[in-house]
């Protein structure tokens, strides 16, 4: 196994000289630098992670906390867009992944916290959970540097996609297509789904419409039965809405096909809009009203901040980063023309 030794009797320098070229230190000039690690990279050299981790106290692993309560795991198509970013950014800054919160050991299933300590990772992504579970606050208020995705701990760095400002941009487009009668189909209660709400109600007012009660229901992410159900109920009404939102693209085809199931057009007859941006909307006929999510954005400055709270301790803030989406235009939403 080629050594540290080596690479510098081949290089004729230092040992010293090749550890700090090796971990990019700055005071190596360029040149010297590219010629020892393309030399070490000839020589087969490969760092010794244990050793390693004995010396920095690091193991240069990150734990990502991932629990879909939709069981689509890891085909979800918003989160495994964020979790690729995450996984590209953090691999380019020398970083792996370790997937943590299932493990059993012999007392039965790890908890979140214990699962981080015994992979020994040095920092955690909770990318999805259910942030309200005693087990995810156990791990939040643990000495581990952590950041979350659409969640704000206290003291805790978050990265958010712009929710407010995503659905302010979405009625006011639905409300410049001259549609009044607006409904809301959202999500299951979540801190995401609050600033949805909140949004939709408040640009409504603004605009001057009064939602009618009827007009808005829930019904969880991802659920193409029960956005199914929630549509028809809306159908029904002896004054149904214009237009219909829902709480992602993927809720909005069980509301398409209830449209269609009923002999109705889109947008002829009834418009309709999702959320996220997800591929599949692209290839919809009509192609779909939606917000795009920044998920490359999402999933890169979530790696860069927990690998500068993972790095630098003592000067590393907890702030929230938001990002912004983008309206995502399609052809669903129908302009009424009176």
């Amino acid at each position: 196994m080629t050594s540290l030794k080596d690479i510098s009797a081949a290089c004729g320098v230092s040992v010293a000289t090749v550890s700090k070229a090796l971990n990019d230190h700055g005071d190596i000039g360029s040149k010297t630098k590219e010629r020892i690690r393309q030399t070490a990279k000839e020589m087969g050299y490969s760092p010794n992670s244990a050793a390693k981790a004995l010396k920095t106290n690091r193991t240069c692993s990150l734990g990502v906390l991932f629990s879909d309560d939709g069981r689509s795991g890891l085909t979800h198509d918003y989160f495994s867009e964020v979790l690729e970013s995450f996984k590209n950014t953090a691999q380019e800054l020398g970083y792996d992944l370790t997937f943590i919160g299932g493990k059993r050991n012999g007392q039965g299933r790890m908890t979140p916290l214990e699962h981080s300590r015994y992979r020994r990772v040095d920092g955690v992504a909770i990318v999805c959970a259910d942030f309200y579970d005693e087990r995810v606050e156990e791990l939040v208020k643990s000495e581990i540097p952590l950041v979350t995705i659409d969640h704000i701990f206290h003291n805790r760095t978050c990265i958010l996609s712009d929710n407010v400002k995503g659905m302010e941009d979405l009625i006011r487009f639905i409300y410049d297509r001259g549609h009044r009668r607006i409904a809301y189909i959202h999500g299951a209660d979540s801190s995401v789904t609050q600033n949805r709400l909140s949004s939709f109600f408040r640009t409504a007012r603004r605009l001057g419409i009064e939602p009618a009660d009827e007009y808005v229901s829930e019904a969880p992410y991802r659920d193409t039965e029960a956005a199914y159900e929630r549509t028809a109920g809306l159908l029904k009404l002896k004054e149904p809405p214009t237009c219909i939102c829902y709480a992602d693209d993927f809720s909005a085809l069980g509301g398409m096909n209830a449209i269609r199931d009923r002999g109705l057009e889109i947008p002829g007859d009834i418009s309709v809009a999702g959320y996220d941006g997800i591929k599949v909307g692209e290839y919809l006929r009509p192609r779909l009203t939606t917000v795009k999510q920044d998920t490359a954005l999402l999933g890169s400055r979530a790696a860069e901040c927990l690998i500068e709270l993972v790095e630098s301790p003592k000067t590393a803030i907890a702030r929230q980063i938001v990002v912004p989406g983008r309206l995502r235009e399609g052809e669903s939403v129908g302009r009424i023309v009176e």
